[in-house]
């Protein structure tokens, strides 16, 4: 029992992917803020970075005993001495955002393969959503090379949207939600729902996730308190008010109250159940990463994807419940 306490009292650093107010990652936060970490007997601190590279990154370094980041980011930066992290909890099957066709341009474009000739816009060309567009492009056989693609930043992809100086374009929320109430906005593809984005990529994938390094010190108690405290989290994100939350979150994480309750609405249903990725679901969305760039030939991608898994102590939480 002594020895047990000890792992689970033990100090670790979560590198969390920025922006603070990205919705991936929320769980985390609340459950900072709500103390179910410290009530799991965990002293957890978080640390968040620019993005999901630098996530990745910390955890390559030794700078973080976890990181919570793109699968994407844990193969391609987050590789030490060239064997990637391993995935010990799921949080998204892919970034929340929605593809929107200008109110201009909706009666040309009814169909992703409509996009082909057209302007397409992002907030920036490393951002998550010019990555999962790439892949929506693929599963329609359609060459990023067939249309063109601009980065404006979110505010003005947002005016562009509004103007119909481009076609259509990728956003989260706010931005999202509030160009659609507006009129000024029509969704093509939406991926704030987990069950649309299976939809739209022909299965179900992983996006964001908890990761360790491939020889993590970490023993299985301490990653089951881990799981314990964001499946937490995740239960109130989905069904808490969202007054409720904006007193709970410091205002670093939630931002102007208006655009909170907008990322919240479209949060509650992106997550993972359970945290629970199948090995078939890690396996199509490797291809989709090595589909979209190679890897560095320095990341030794395991032969066996099962081994890019972690997932015992969570298997048995779900299983006990």
């Amino acid at each position: 029992m002594i020895a047990l306490l000890v792992f689970l009292q033990a100090s670790l650093t979560v590198a969390v992917s920025g922006p603070y107010s990205s919705p991936e990652y929320l769980p985390l936060h609340l459950a900072e803020a709500e103390g179910y970490f410290t009530q799991e007997g965990l002293q957890v601190s978080l640390k968040t970075t620019r993005a999901e590279p630098s996530a990745a990154e910390a955890l390559a370094r030794g700078q973080a005993d976890l990181a919570a980041t793109s699968l994407d980011a844990a193969l391609r930066t987050g590789a030490s001495d060239g064997r990637p992290p391993r995935l010990v909890f799921g949080l998204t099957a892919a970034p929340p955002v929605a593809l929107l066709v200008s109110l201009a341009h909706r009666d040309a474009i009814a169909r992703v393969e409509d996009l082909i000739g057209r302007t397409v816009g992002v907030s920036s060309p490393g951002a998550p959503e010019a990555a999962l567009f790439f892949s929506l492009l693929a599963r329609h056989r359609i060459s990023p090379t067939q249309l063109a693609l601009v980065s404006l930043g979110e505010r003005g992809l947002v005016a562009a949207l509004d103007h119909g100086e481009v076609h259509a374009g990728l956003l989260p929320d706010p931005w999202a939600s509030r160009l659609v109430e507006e009129g000024k906005a029509v969704v093509l593809a939406d991926f704030r729902r987990r069950d649309e984005a299976t939809r739209w990529l022909g299965g179900p994938t992983v996006h964001a996730a908890v990761f360790v390094k491939a020889e993590t010190s970490l023993k299985p108690p301490q990653l089951a308190a881990l799981a314990r405290a964001l499946l937490r989290a995740i239960g109130r994100i989905e069904t808490a008010d969202a007054d409720e939350l904006l007193t709970r979150l410091p205002p670093r994480v939630t931002g102007l109250g208006d655009d909170f309750k907008s990322r919240l609405a479209g949060a509650r249903q992106i997550y993972l159940p359970g945290g629970w990725v199948r090995l078939e679901t890690l396996e199509k969305s490797v291809t989709m990463i090595r589909d979209r760039a190679p890897l560095p030939k320095s990341v030794n991608l395991p032969r066996r994807r099962a081994s890019l898994l972690l997932l015992d102590p969570l298997k048995k939480i779900l299983e006990s419940r």
